[in-house]
């Protein structure tokens, strides 16, 4: 695969994703995550649709690839209708018994050799015959159907049987990848013209024991070589003798024909042949049962550390915004008391400035032997009292003016009198209703009703 371009994050996937759908060319994998946003889970539910073995569900059957299957006489077990428990109805004729003199031991060892070459090279014969055309091409266009073909006219035929996979060669071996299974190949060819194959199935597939033997423990698969899926299966499985079994399983990460049973035999024997084949690879199903749940446990832990990470991130990030809110915050108070001490400081230099301005607009005090002289007594808020005259037409904001400039005065404040009380000055009013109020604080001490002697009262507005 040309792992060019992809993060090692990606190319994790495609090696997960290839072993969980056994499909064996990694660009393939590659193209349907990209498919797919790179978004394992559904890659993988997607090919687990195409795959269910249903024939409504397989709108994309043919795409399917099968797994490679190694197929070494090796590393298989091999059971024959010669071996016992076998039996065979269609078999050749016997050369005899062995007879007892030296000529006759001879003569039956030269005829005994004689038929094993024969049989041999002329199986040789049969199989250039076909490899050169004696058979015509076949050309697998609906395998599916192929399928349901073998499985409809078996289950007419026979009623009592397993049960067969609904469903490709190539789904059948990629199911069997991915759950783990023993997939159980069976193929034959026409039961009519075949007595092994009619015998195995009525007797030996229609026993109770093995029914429920081979749905618990196998898939089962099959299919007749006359179709054209059952004869590309065939080619590829090297079949001698009808009927044919062969299991396949997982093996050291490859799908292997671990067991062959060729021929007819007795149910007991083909038990007992499975149960041998199946104890004897069990032990890798296991192994790789066991590697897929750790790594299932490695990338789920793997999964939720990294969620445990981003929620970590997260609330770390949820932290820093929240101590940004209060530093905004405290900064913004900050800025609004040095606002205020600003404002502060402003209005007492501009107190300050007008304090001196105004005093140059105090009256002078007249003589206290003159004739139209007002002598008041303020009575400042800290307790102070101050006297001064003033005369009768001296105005009231005059006398605000000599209040307003005096230190021991307050900043804002209004003269009142005492009883009946009245306010003869007010700096908020004046502020309030400039225009109607200065035509009133422009009367004199006379007009407002001073005389001779008066007590006025100086209140702070701040207080």
């Amino acid at each position: 695969m040309e792992a060019e371009g992809l993060t090692n994050e990606q190319t994790d996937k495609v090696l997960q994703f290839q072993d969980l759908t056994g499909i064996e060319d990694m660009n393939i994998c590659r193209d349907v995550l990209i498919r797919h946003q790179w978004d394992l889970e559904v890659a993988f539910q997607e090919q687990m649709n195409i795959r269910e073995g249903r024939p409504t569900m397989l709108t994309a059957s043919t795409d399917v690839r099968a797994p490679a299957v190694i197929n070494d006489r090796f590393l298989q077990q091999v059971f024959s209708a010669n071996m016992p428990g076998g039996r065979t109805i269609s078999r050749v004729p016997s050369i005899g018994p062995m007879p007892r003199s030296f000529t006759g031991i001879l003569g039956y060892v030269i005829n005994f050799v004689f038929q094993y070459f024969y049989s041999t090279i002329s199986g040789i014969v049969r199989a250039f015959i076909n490899i050169g055309g004696g058979n015509e091409p076949r050309i697998v266009s609906d395998p599916l159907a192929d399928v349901m073909k073998f499985i409809r006219e078996y289950y007419e035929r026979y009623p009592e049987h397993p049960v067969f996979y609904q469903g490709t060669y190539a789904q059948a071996l990629n199911d069997a990848k991915q759950e783990l299974r023993f997939l159980l190949v069976y193929l034959h060819k026409d039961p009519t013209q075949n007595p092994d194959v009619e015998s195995f199935c009525r007797d030996t597939l229609s026993s109770r024991s093995i029914i429920d033997y081979i749905n618990t423990n196998t898939l089962l698969w099959g299919c007749d070589v006359s179709t054209p899926e059952g004869y590309r299966v065939m080619q590829t499985i090297t079949v001698r003798t009808y009927p044919l079994m062969v299991m396949i399983s997982l093996r050291a990460n490859r799908m292997m024909v671990v067991g062959r049973f060729e021929g007819d035999c007795t149910p007991e024997e083909l038990q007992r042949r499975l149960q041998s084949v199946i104890t004897v690879n069990e032990v890798w199903l296991s192994q790789a049962r066991a590697d897929r749940l750790e790594r299932n446990f490695t990338q789920t832990l793997r999964r939720q550390q990294d969620e445990a990470y981003e929620q970590s991130l997260l609330a770390d990030e949820e932290k820093e915004r929240q101590r940004q809110r209060e530093r905004d915050a405290a900064r913004q108070v900050l800025e609004a008391e040095e606002r205020a001490r600003r404002d502060v400081e402003l209005r007492k230099e501009e107190i300050a400035r007008q304090k001196i301005e105004l005093a140059n607009l105090v009256p002078p005090e007249p003589p206290a032997d003159s004739a139209d002289a007002i002598a008041v007594v303020f009575k400042l808020p800290n307790g102070t009292r101050l006297e001064r005259r003033f005369q009768q037409t001296n105005s009231i904001l005059d006398v605000y003016h000599f209040l307003f400039c005096h230190p021991a005065s307050p900043d804002e404040f209004e003269i009142t009198t005492n009883f009946p009380k009245r306010v003869l000055y007010s700096k908020a009013a004046i502020d309030a209703a400039e225009c109607s109020v200065n035509e009133t604080y422009s009367k004199t001490l006379k007009d407002v009703g001073l005389k001779h002697r008066e007590v006025l009262f100086v209140n702070d507005l701040e207080a």
